[in-house]
């Protein structure tokens, strides 16, 4: 083969392979305009501004509470690869293992304090007690949990990589969808009456 045949031959196989790749490790997907909006939509500056945790932010709840402002919420974040999170975290409450599919987190503390960890792919666990001001990432897709241990609330907020990051809770999924008992307890190396006590569990949850 000639060298002139293997560049034809090998430059469209490039193109190709590094197309792959770029969508392969896409996220949200790129837009062609400047912003995106509802179809015969007068846009005007409200259209980019959420009031929506107007008076939320200084509610204290009785448990943790996420207010989550995605594109749902939010719709002129459509196209633009982020959204937010409010974090309200009483006394002694924890927002659960977790993983986001879609996006990675990065955690800024407005008050109180925080005892926040996440678990790479080599089970190696990382932890770190965060004060007002800091900001603690959590890499995309890692199982990662926030956890306030002490006598005042906390407050945190949360930007993601996407839109639409998702949220697949670890105990919810394990415990409270349908896995059958058996394969847990084997799974779990237990038995099926505490399989069952900890599904109970979640359910008073």
């Amino acid at each position: 083969m000639t060298l002139n045949c293997r560049v034809s031959v090998l430059f469209p196989l490039s193109i190709l392979a590094l197309f792959t790749f770029n969508k392969t490790i896409a996220g949200d997907p790129d837009i062609i305009f400047d912003f995106t909006s509802p179809q015969n939509y007068s846009v005007n500056g409200s259209f980019f501004t959420y009031t929506g945790l107007r008076g939320v932010i200084n509610q204290i709840p009785l448990s943790f509470k996420a207010t989550k402002v995605t594109m749902v919420e939010f719709p002129a974040l459509n196209g633009q690869s982020i959204s937010y999170a409010l974090f309200q975290y009483p006394a002694g409450s924890i927002n659960p293992p977790h993983t986001h599919p879609r996006a990675a987190e990065l955690l800024f503390l407005v008050s109180g304090s925080l005892q926040v960890g996440f678990v790479d792919t080599k089970r190696t666990l990382y932890t770190q007690n965060l004060q007002p001001g800091d900001m603690f990432i959590f890499p995309k897709g890692l199982i990662h949990y926030q956890y306030n241990p002490h006598s005042v609330s906390a407050t945190a907020i949360s930007a993601f990589g996407s839109v639409n990051a998702g949220t697949v809770s670890i105990p919810l999924s394990i415990f409270g969808t349908g896995i059958d008992d058996v394969i847990l307890a084997k799974a779990f190396n237990t038995d099926i009456y505490t399989v069952k006590k900890l599904r109970s569990g979640l359910n008073k949850s």
